[in-house]
């Protein structure tokens, strides 16, 4: 890397960390906790690259974005922020940041970043209006990189005219992205219409929802369950728009490629639908943001008017080691409840479990029965549930013998019982040595029955 960076941060460690790296990768640093003096370097023409924070004594990073774009046009600025929100994401995008990092960011990404910001030039242009700040209460929230990820999808969409498929488990937020991307887009002053298949019915149907429209944004939520008539509708619907046609969303649990390789989706509505595709993760996915979220639902019940309330630590661990099959929406309803019927002002783990109650079995993926689940997915989810438990520690060692040890059971059970315990026929039926089969038979400790099957 060539060139001069201005890093401005309050963290000491980070402004060293930082100084050291860019040094050591061929830049000059100049480092401040300051924004005034950031602003005064900036108008001294110094710097090539600002890396700024958002939250400083002096000010807002993102606030000082429009004053370095008057002062420098082009200049590119990389905001990082422990403010790990949608809003914070949005603000940066409409500001015209470079690049927005959450923190604790990824010292070897946000240099990645910086080498890309030196070395191409940047269009910078006017600030657009900051987003109403009614919809910080959404509980988009979330440091885990997909929910970041998904945050700066989001930053990147909102104002462009391609339509967007939205998808994700139920409970995950697919109405909760929906809603953001019109309340921060330009056309958040218009109307926002989800759409239900009894609104296209009718020879009216689609002229009417784009009357109500106005211009605005009609979501289709959960696209996938409308049937082919309706599915066409919205295609005649596509066909009809002019220049002041409304932005389109839809929102699917559903794989729709699944349904559309079925024959049960239309291949054009496919198309004109997934413009972009944001992919909304389920909450088993993000284990980390499950004690954010919840902190976000306590502390809005509490605004609501319910009693105040704090997680003790094994409650915590419980919450945070649960599958959540209805993703957000379920821990929401659970923590609401938590609120008004828990005893004292800690809620307790016995609270908590019996909030849950039983374990329900695994949901399975959408589409999964029709399609068919990989192993190794299936393997895959099972091994990260197992890590999840486990919190921010490691499993015990020996985790690889035990793993296979796990998958060879059932295996060699299975194979067995299907070849009636003939251990000749099992072992070619597995591809493997007699004797590799019987020694794996005692070390495994599996019981052989020899039966005669029935014709």
């Amino acid at each position: 890397m060539d060139g001069t960076v201005l890093v401005a941060d309050d963290d000491r460690t980070i402004r060293t960390v930082l100084t050291q790296a860019l040094t050591r990768a061929g830049c000059k640093v100049h480092a401040t906790s300051s924004l005034v003096t950031l602003m005064r370097w900036v108008e001294e023409g110094k710097g090539d690259l600002v890396i700024s924070d958002v939250v400083m004594p002096d000010g807002n990073g993102i606030e000082a974005l429009p004053k370095i774009a008057a002062v420098r046009p082009g200049l590119p600025v990389i905001v990082i922020s422990a403010q790990n929100t949608i809003m914070t994401a949005i603000q940066a995008a409409e500001a015209e940041a470079y690049d927005y990092l959450p923190k604790p960011f990824d010292l070897p990404d946000l240099m990645k970043r910086a080498s890309r910001a030196l070395s191409q030039k940047h269009r910078t242009a006017p600030a657009a209006a900051a987003p109403r700040e009614a919809a910080e209460d959404l509980p988009l929230v979330g440091r885990t990189p997909a929910m970041q990820a998904l945050y700066r999808l989001v930053a990147r969409v909102m104002n462009a005219d391609l339509p967007v498929l939205i998808t994700g488990e139920s409970g995950t937020g697919k109405s909760l992205v929906a809603r953001a991307i019109h309340d921060f887009s330009d056309r958040r002053t218009m109307p926002f219409i989800t759409a239900q298949a009894a609104d296209l019915h009718g020879v009216d149907g689609p002229s009417s929802l784009i009357a109500r429209a106005r211009g605005g944004t009609i979501v289709f939520d959960e696209v996938g369950d409308f049937d082919s008539e309706l599915q066409g509708r919205i295609v005649r619907m596509f066909d009809t728009f002019t220049d002041n046609a409304p932005r389109i969303l839809a929102t699917s649990q559903e794989d729709l490629a699944a349904k559309l390789e079925a024959g049960r989706f239309r291949n054009d509505l496919y198309y004109r639908l997934g413009g972009v595709t944001l992919a909304v993760p389920a909450l088993r996915e993000r284990v980390d943001d499950i004690p954010l979220l919840t902190e976000h639902f306590l502390a809005r019940a509490e605004r609501d008017g319910a009693p105040a309330r704090r997680l003790s630590d094994e409650a915590t661990a419980l919450i945070r080691a649960y599958r959540w099959p209805g993703n957000v929406r379920q821990l929401e309803n659970t923590i609401r409840r938590l609120m008004f019927t828990a005893l004292g002002a800690e809620i307790t783990r016995a609270e908590v479990d019996a909030a849950l109650g039983p374990a329900p079995a695994e949901l399975p993926r959408a589409g999964a029965a029709e399609e068919g689940e990989r192993l190794s997915a299936s393997i895959a989810r099972h091994l990260k549930r197992y890590f999840d438990l486990h919190g921010d520690g490691l499993p015990p060692p020996g985790l690889y013998d035990r793993i296979l040890k796990e998958m060879e059971t059932p295996l060699i059970e299975i194979a067995l019982d299907a070849t009636s315990g003939n251990q000749a026929k099992c072992a070619d039926l597995l591809g493997i040595n007699r004797n590799t089969l019987r020694k794996k038979i005692t070390d495994l400790d599996i019981r052989v029955t020899r039966r005669r099957k029935l014709m």
